[in-house]
């Protein structure tokens, strides 16, 4: 199924986290935080303005974002779970 955002939204892939720390200590499921870190898989046009032009996004697909802990609403699409949530919500593109 092929699936595109509207407006100003973007769907993201979390990226799992490692399930050992730098130690060697494996953290067991119930401990673990969601992680915060994830991959653009789609973007939407860009959210219009007052005046009708539309202002285009600043991510594109492929962009490792950084994204708030409670952010975004979760979906499933062909079994993957994914996020959908505005560009607004995202902190920051890691380099």
């Amino acid at each position: 199924m092929q699936f595109r955002p509207l407006h100003d939204r973007v769907v993201v892939r979390r990226i799992e986290s490692e399930e050992k720390t730098k130690g060697g200590i494996i953290i067991p499921d119930s401990a673990k935080e969601k992680p915060q870190e994830g991959e653009i898989v789609a973007v939407g046009p860009g959210a219009r303005d007052e005046s009708g032009k539309l202002n285009p996004l600043d991510v594109k697909a492929g962009d490792r974002v950084l994204f708030g802990k409670w952010s975004g609403t979760e979906v499933k699409i062909d079994g993957k779970d994914l996020l959908i949530m505005k560009e607004s919500d995202i902190m920051g593109v890691l380099a």
